[in-house]
């Protein structure tokens, strides 16, 4: 079996190395000023801050570079310090930074920058700039007025409030609500209010609500004390565009007093603090309840008053009533009067008529009857049966008896 001599010419890995860091050191051996995002932060328990630093393409989300950065103990107090007080925002990831930073490079740890400074000014305009972009891509996208186009109901009592149950904001938020005489139905929808994971956990609580959006009538969004290091998340755009198009109104009361956030900008209404937020639902209700007061008076008033005029009208009705039916019956009695005159006139011409036919029936009647008939010269033939009409009713021989008016005879036929 062939054996294969070791190659003479190569480096071990250490020689690489070695030659690496000299090769940096020698192509920056001064500090430079370098532009990137903190994706990752963390301070350890001897106060050094180790950084994950990344610069993302275009579109935001895939990264063209990555690297390790340290500030020590020495520095990061100073520089921690007054990055939060020129730019109100601590360090924490997600925040773009300009750092004056040395290059350097170990054998076993690989590359890394040693921060010396930081420029706030940088990330105030960086911060300004994502603030505008924000603002620009809702009003682009049509959806700048929605929320504040919501109609608020004239009573509002069912609130679904997005705060972090530990927060004093919060606390003071339902006391003020508590000492009112009115009754506020709140249910809480925790989340975090500040830190990495503010942004989506407010998102993730507002989803939540929009599946019950019909159990409230509006949202509240507080957040209240401490400094305004951590507002960032309430310029970012996931989270406007959610308020700015959210089906229930959003009140937001996010607790600074120096900036607006885009979130206040695109919510229905915007307070100053949570307190304030509470305050200004009272005096809506107060609102409310004295326009109800004034409702209910004038609404006592026009029923007073209409019914006076429907009573007024009912007796002008009544007298109008007594009136024609007066000259009614006054009328109906004339006509009667008149038609029982008539009727008793019609009675006695309808009498005298019969009596006057009456006295000619009698008349023929007399006229006709055989008192009458045998005084003319008459005579009627009887026999033992019946009345002759006719002389073919006798025979010879038979009796008969004839009457005339002055008396009657018998006789025998022949």
């Amino acid at each position: 079996m062939p054996i294969f001599a070791p190659m003479q010419d190569y480096l071990t890995l250490s020689r690489l190395q070695r030659l690496v860091k000299s090769a940096l050191g020698e192509a920056f051996p001064l500090p430079l000023w370098i532009g990137a995002e903190i994706s990752e932060l963390k301070v350890n328990y001897s106060g050094h801050c180790y950084l994950e630093l990344v610069e993302k393409g275009s579109d935001n989300a895939i990264p063209l570079a990555q690297a390790r950065a340290v500030i020590w103990r020495s520095a990061y107090e100073r520089l921690a310090a007054r990055f939060a007080a020129e730019t109100g925002r601590r360090l924490a990831a997600g925040i773009r930074i300009l750092a004056k930073a040395t290059v350097t490079y170990h054998e076993l740890y690989g590359f890394s920058l040693n921060i010396l400074d930081i420029d706030p000014a940088f990330t105030l305009g960086d911060m300004a700039r994502q603030r505008q972009q924000t603002i620009d891509r809702l009003r682009e996208e049509g959806v700048w007025d929605i929320n504040r186009e919501q109609p608020l109901p004239p009573v509002v009592q069912r609130l679904a409030v997005v705060s972090s149950r530990q927060a004093a904001g919060y606390r003071d938020f339902r006391k003020e609500l508590e000492a009112s005489p009115y009754r506020f139905d709140c249910i809480l929808f925790d989340a975090f209010m500040q830190g990495a994971g503010a942004e989506e956990s407010i998102i993730a609580a507002l989803d939540t609500i929009a599946g019950r959006a019909e159990e409230f009538d509006a949202v509240v969004l507080i957040r209240g004390g401490g400094s305004t290091s951590d507002l960032g998340c309430f310029d970012s755009y996931r989270l406007c565009t959610h308020i700015a198009q959210f089906p229930l109104p959003v009140l937001t009361g996010i607790g600074h007093d120096k900036d607006t956030s885009v979130a206040d900008m695109v919510a229905h209404t915007s307070l100053k603090t949570p307190t304030a937020v509470a305050a200004w639902l009272v005096d809506r209700l107060a609102s409310a309840e004295g326009w109800l007061d004034t409702a209910a008076l004038q609404l006592h008033d026009a029923a007073t008053g209409m019914f006076r005029r429907e009573e007024l009208a009912l007796e002008q009705l009544r007298s109008e009533l007594h009136r024609r039916s007066t000259l009614l019956l006054l009328r109906h009695s004339e006509l009667l009067a008149r038609r029982r005159d008539e009727l008793a006139a019609a009675v006695r011409t309808f009498l005298q008529g019969e009596r006057q036919r009456l006295a000619t029936a009698q008349e023929l009647v007399a006229g006709r009857s055989p008192e009458h008939i045998l005084r003319l010269g008459f005579s009627i033939v009887r026999t033992a049966d019946a009345h002759v009409a006719s002389a073919r009713d006798l025979r010879p021989g038979d009796a008969v008896r004839i009457q005339f008016a002055d008396g009657t005879r018998d006789a025998q036929i022949r």
